[in-house]
């Protein structure tokens, strides 16, 4: 992990500050191929945080995350358990596309870690939900496939949190992307939706 991206992302002391800190950072090669810096949507004061993997073609072109077919998707998916992207805050692992959809290097994804991580400490979420193997994995700290990960409830903890602070509740989840290319799988991300829905009831 950077410490120089350690230091700006900590510096930044709103989501716009964060913004404009990510637009002028130089220490990820995948903004030099990208289009755009795709930073986040939704309610920056929203109960769920949605953190997906990567922007595709379609997020690239428009600066915004999940907004291709995967995009409307998610859409479907959360207008099921009776919430609306508005009402939520969603962004992605990496800012940048990685050419040609390619999964990121480490040494990427090393570099937007610490954005990540203050994004999440600025949004201040009750509710974290992880879309796909990347986000899990690089958040959770975990190993394991997506599918071994999804369908459990893990406490996240922000790096330098006291040691009194309550952890996160947060959900893994396959990727839209990945539904639309197995169907089959939809029953189990059917059963995450009702999950997160009976977490928020819980908390709210």
């Amino acid at each position: 992990m950077s410490v120089d991206s350690q230091r700006i992302a900590r510096a930044a002391p709103n989501l716009e500050a964060l913004r404009t800190a990510l637009e002028t950072f130089e220490g990820c090669p995948l903004k030099k191929t990208a289009t755009n810096t795709v930073f986040g949507t939704g309610d920056p004061n929203a109960d769920i945080m949605i953190i997906g993997e990567a922007p595709g073609a379609e997020e690239d072109r428009k600066g915004e995350p999940f907004v291709g077919a995967s995009g409307h998707l998610l859409d479907r998916m959360l207008s099921a358990i009776g919430l609306a992207r508005e009402n939520i805050y969603i962004t992605n692992v990496l800012f940048w596309r990685p050419p040609g959809n390619r999964n990121p290097t480490s040494a990427e994804v090393a570099a937007c870690l610490p954005f990540v991580q203050r994004h999440i400490e600025l949004v201040a979420p009750s509710i974290l939900v992880f879309v796909g193997a990347a986000a899990a994995k690089t958040l959770l700290g975990r190993t394991e496939g997506i599918s071994r990960l999804r369908g459990k409830w893990y406490g996240y903890q922000l790096p330098g949190a006291t040691a009194d602070a309550p952890p996160i509740p947060a959900l893994a989840m396959f990727h839209p992307a990945y539904l639309l290319r197995t169907p089959a799988q939809k029953q189990f991300a059917w059963r995450d939706l009702l999950a997160l829905r009976a977490k928020l009831e819980e908390l709210t």
